[in-house]
């Protein structure tokens, strides 16, 4: 294997695959990346590719190829050598035992490979029914909801966020218990899904580094009945869906509120910023609201510190109430929302409060987020 590559373009393909490959894996392969040179009608190509067992990303890149073939490497080293290179391009050739000279400029590494057959086989994805999607939108969506993913191992229906369709819409919900996140949005297409599946949240974090980089073009999404597949141009992302049942979220959110506060939503972040700052528990940032006609009284405090409150003038004609919550969940919401205001529905102290954007949503689209409460 011989071959020329720009050291941008090879930097690229290695950061994708840098949250992939596995550093504490009893794989040791599973460290590596497999670059594999060909040649076809199109020119030289490079193909570079990480696979955990669970999560795959491959994408291809041009190249000037002398001599075609495959070696795995180790990646953190080739990344971190790559990054360091000092001219814009790079000579990559394999020798005798899987050996790998580098050469740029003056510069010349030669590193340890392994056989290229050692590497697992990628999984193919047939016969998969993709449906184009907007980055942006499903950038959005992966945002409103990655938060409230279960970090509990224990519970592994909820380490990942719910997908599900219906006619001309796509929803994504994610909750750990203590709180649940729901996105739905137009999207028109057909996914042929049967019911819902759920992704896991190491799927759903790579897949947003690809849709967050610089000028990410059109997409599509699309699933087998055992994994998750997107796929942008010449770079593809397979990833494992959880096997297991996701709850039904829609018993959890509350049917009608009592009461509905309307607040102006940057306000009442940088009030929840200053007030968790003297919680008393650094874990559940515990703040207590206090509502009356017109006015929200938001309080922490702590016994070895001190007590703070701050009052904020909101929309609510209601009888007055108190309801503890905590702070970082409700900032956590406060973060990804849109809108310059947020519809706050309360029924009473020991029911789950609900945030919404407030105003009109597009038609298909839907935003809520339930917080259970906090006794204070």
């Amino acid at each position: 294997m011989e071959l020329q590559i720009g050291r941008d373009e090879f930097n690229q393909a290695l950061y994708r695959a840098q949250g992939i490959v596995e550093k504490k894996s009893t794989m040791p392969i599973l460290a590596s990346v497999l670059l594999e040179a060909t040649q076809g009608e199109g020119g030289g190509r490079l193909r570079v590719s990480a696979f955990d067992l669970e999560i795959g990303v491959t994408g291809t890149h041009p190249a000037e190829v002398q001599k075609t073939g495959s070696v795995a490497i180790k990646h953190k080293e080739l990344y971190d050598i790559v990054r360091a290179l000092p001219e814009k391009t790079v000579v990559l050739r394999r020798e005798a035992n899987n050996r790998v000279k580098i050469t740029s400029g003056a510069a010349e590494f030669n590193i340890v490979g392994q056989p290229a057959e050692d590497y697992p086989a990628f999984p193919r994805a047939e016969k998969v029914a993709f449906v184009a999607v907007e980055p942006t939108q499903l950038l959005e969506m992966i945002e409103k909801t990655q938060f409230a993913i279960s970090a509990d191992e224990t519970r592994h229906n909820l380490n990942g966020v719910y997908f599900e369709t219906e006619a001309g819409a796509v929803r994504m919900v994610a909750t750990d218990g203590h709180r649940l996140s729901l996105v739905q949005r137009a999207i028109e297409g057909d996914f042929g899904l049967k019911k819902g599946v759920i992704v896991p949240r190491k799927g759903l974090f790579e897949l947003r580094r690809l849709l967050a980089e610089d000028g990410a073009s059109a997409c599509e999404l699309g699933f087998t009945e055992t994994s998750g597949v997107f796929r942008r141009g010449e770079l593809t992302m397979v990833m494992r869906l959880i096997d297991g049942v996701f709850p039904d979220y829609a018993q959890v959110i509350p049917r009608e509120a009592d009461r509905i506060v309307t607040v102006d939503r940057p306000r009442l972040l940088e009030t929840l910023k200053r007030m968790s700052l003297l919680s008393s528990d650094r874990t559940t940032n515990a703040v207590k609201f206090e509502l009356s006609e017109g006015t929200l009284r938001v309080s922490s405090q702590n016994p070895d510190l001190g007590d703070a409150h701050e009052e904020i003038q909101v929309a609510y004609g209601g009888t007055a109430m108190q309801i503890g919550f905590n702070a970082r969940y409700l900032m956590d919401v406060l973060s990804v929302v849109d809108s310059a205001q947020v519809n706050v529905e309360l029924c009473d102290e020991l029911s789950p409060g609900v945030l919404k954007p407030a105003g009109d949503a597009p038609p298909g689209s839907r935003y809520t987020a339930v917080i259970m409460p906090m006794r204070i």
